[in-house]
């Protein structure tokens, strides 16, 4: 079992990693021995990421600019994964959006669109595309970054939590779909974390101390948190997990 969170020889695609969450994950999967592509919309802090990563002396990273919110560009993004590394052997789709803080009933049309575009289809794109490299293995692993947000309605966050709710919905479908190819789907759904996505919600110091108070742990969320969980997604010892909703929250959100 010592080998049970290995990922030598593995390939992992990553979306919105330059920053955050996303480059604690990458990070974590590279120290493992996968090599890894980061993916997000800014070259230069991609490359700078990626020089991190390799100063580590461990698993390999490239840096791949792409917009997810655009078909083609994601397409160009798994075929210089397949260039650089060859075939994808995990992805985890942490890119998001929110340009709305407001009701539901009130949301403009282009602003709803980005938000499913981005949050939803845009992973169904990247599923799409991917999935051909693990059913020929007979094995893979996909995790998409949703929220607790799901799981209960905001008047200000509720398009952003619909959004959420249906990525996990296509996670829990692709589960069912490509599980009797040996492909494995999930949905991580962190609570408040320190990141610049969030950086509205936690950078007022009474409002930080609110929320703390109302969690278990009483701390928000670091990026550094979901670092195990994406090695332990990636890796074999989550392969008889499927279609699941994962809670990273300090405790905040429990089931009843």
């Amino acid at each position: 079992m010592s080998g049970l969170f290995d990922l030598t020889g593995k390939v992992a695609l990553l979306t919105g990693a330059s920053k955050g969450m996303g480059l604690a994950m990458a990070t974590a999967l590279a120290e493992h021995g996968a090599t890894v592509v980061i993916s997000a919309r800014k070259q230069d802090q991609l490359d700078a990421a990626a020089e991190g990563i390799n100063a580590l002396g461990k698993g390999r990273a490239h840096a791949v600019a792409c917009n997810v919110g655009y078909k083609e560009q994601l397409q160009a993004l798994v075929d210089k994964t397949h260039e650089l590394a060859g075939p994808i052997d995990c992805v985890i789709g942490n890119a998001g959006v929110n340009p709305y803080y407001g009701k539901t009933s009130e949301i403009p049309d282009d602003a709803y669109d980005k938000t499913m575009n981005a949050n939803v289809k845009s992973n169904l794109w990247l599923a799409q595309m991917v999935a051909p490299d693990m059913v020929a293995k007979g094995s893979g692993s996909m995790a998409f970054t949703s929220s607790i947000g799901a799981f209960k309605p905001s008047v200000m966050l509720g398009t952003y939590g619909m959004s959420k709710l249906a990525l996990i919905g296509l996670c829990r479908n692709l589960a069912e779909e490509f599980g009797p190819n040996g492909l494995r789907f999930n949905a991580i759904c962190p609570g408040l974390v320190k990141t610049e996505f969030a950086r509205e919600l936690w950078d007022n110091p009474e409002v930080a101390k609110r929320i703390e108070n109302e969690i278990p742990l009483r701390r928000l969320g670091e990026p550094e948190d979901f670092a195990g969980l994406a090695v332990f997604l990636a890796s074999d010892a989550s392969k008889y997990m499927t279609g699941q909703a994962l809670t990273v929250c300090g405790g905040s959100n429990m089931w009843t």
